[in-house]
């Protein structure tokens, strides 16, 4: 005799609401750049060192006093801020800023018959102010801050007051901090662009997680009312319209008083409750359900221990057992046998309603009957669980309900 086994099971395990750590993002590309920027600029600044002492005699002593304190200050404040991560824009800034200001008032300190005609030693320091320039201001500024540096060290290095220097020499100098710096604000500009893009991706990511996640609430809330609604009160309803017999008219009384209560404790339990229930306590919920409807449905419990699930799971478990119950007392037919079995598995439960009626054939259910599909298969699968209906006609029916479900594929067998 033909055998159909119909399953479905759906894993609607909702995420954490939370949010995933960006592996790149503008601000951790700024702040690596920003750190190397500064550490380059100190070592650049110790290298300066040497030059500094060997040109003392070339500039204004007051000049000097001045300048010196205040470029290299800069430099150890701009590294302070940028490992603090604070004002690392100004501080960055303030250093360009500030040897801007040194190198156009070099003229008014040169002292012309001292100078010895070597790289000067401001020279060492113009690629640390454009490199810092790159990470203070926009690309527009830091692009013209990149050529006019280089360019007035060009300009004053070859005028007479700054010791007349040769072209090539001061022009070859300007072409390489241009380049060096030109390479920095690219390198730059490319890592804070691709990190931008990241940063828009990763938004555009979690927007559509949050989508989904709403309308994952939305769909479970959708099976919920439809089963409530089936399981309260159509097949209520139902029964009661055709209760012609004592025994008909008996099970629709008892279907009607625990659909109020139902009802009524469905509105305290939601899919984000995070209470939970002792299966012993499920497996004793459902030992009385059955007895409530007839008689002639033998509950049995295996080995249920102490384990808890989550208060969601155990509506829906529930929900399904009484709907897979009533379906039986409805359409098995009389003076069959009926039995509901509730045994624990590893981390849940599971829960087999069977009889040895009339039985139906699955493939051949209207999509418009929620019996089936909606009370039982789909509000379980939406739990994190499975429903499996075996049934044949004249052979009876074995409805399996588990949670967790089982990590196994599933199909249909004739």
């Amino acid at each position: 005799m033909a055998e159909m086994l119909a399953s479905e099971r759906v894993d609607r395990t909702v995420p954490q609401a939370k949010q995933p750590r960006s592996p790149l993002s503008r601000k951790q590309v700024e702040r690596v750049v920003s750190r190397s920027v500064a550490v380059f600029g100190v070592v650049f600044g110790a290298q300066t060192v040497p030059w500094l002492i060997g040109q003392w005699r070339e500039s204004n002593e007051l000049w000097l006093l001045i300048v010196v304190p205040v470029l290299f200050g800069a430099l150890l404040f701009a590294l302070v801020m940028s490992f603090a991560n604070r004002l690392v824009r100004f501080s960055q800034g303030l250093f360009a800023i500030l040897y801007l200001i040194a190198l156009l008032t070099w003229p008014l300190a040169a002292i012309p018959e001292q100078i010895s005609g070597q790289i000067h030693w401001l020279y060492y320091l113009v690629t640390v102010a454009t490199a810092m320039a790159a990470m203070a201001f926009s690309t527009v500024w830091a692009a013209i801050y990149l050529f006019a540096a280089p360019l007035a060290y060009l300009i004053i290095r070859g005028s007479p007051i700054s010791g007349d220097a040769s072209w090539m020499l001061a022009t070859l100098e300007t072409v390489y901090s241009i380049i060096l710096g030109g390479a920095i604000l690219l390198l730059t500009t490319m890592l804070a662009n691709a990190a931008s893009s990241v940063d828009a991706a990763q938004a555009a990511a979690l927007d559509r997680y949050a989508r989904a996640v709403r309308e994952h609430a939305i769909e479970v809330e959708r099976v919920q009312v439809d089963s409530i609604v089936h399981d309260s009160v159509l097949t209520t309803f139902i029964s009661a319209a055709r209760a012609y017999t004592p025994e008909a008219q008996a099970l629709a009384a008892t279907m009607a008083g625990n659909a109020i209560g139902y009802l009524e404790e469905a509105t305290h339990v939601g899919p984000d409750d995070d209470s939970t229930v002792r299966v012993a306590e499920l497996a004793t919920r459902i030992s009385t359900a059955a007895a409530e409807y007839s008689e002639t449905i033998k509950p049995t419990v295996r080995r249920v221990g102490t384990r808890s699930i989550p208060a969601s799971v155990s509506e829906a478990v529930y929900s399904a057992t009484v709907q897979a119950m009533v379906n039986s007392l409805q359409h098995a037919g009389e003076g069959v046998d009926r039995w509901v079995a509730v045994n624990g598995v590893p981390g849940g439960i599971e829960v087999e309603v069977g009889d040895s009626g009339v039985g139906f054939d699955f493939s051949g259910i209207p999509e418009e009957r929620l019996g089936v599909r909606v009370s039982m298969i789909e509000r379980v699968a939406n739990a994190g669980g499975t429903v499996v209906v075996r049934s044949a006609v004249g052979a009876g029916t074995v409805v399996t309900i588990r949670w967790p479900a089982e990590r196994r594929s599933v199909g249909a067998t004739t």
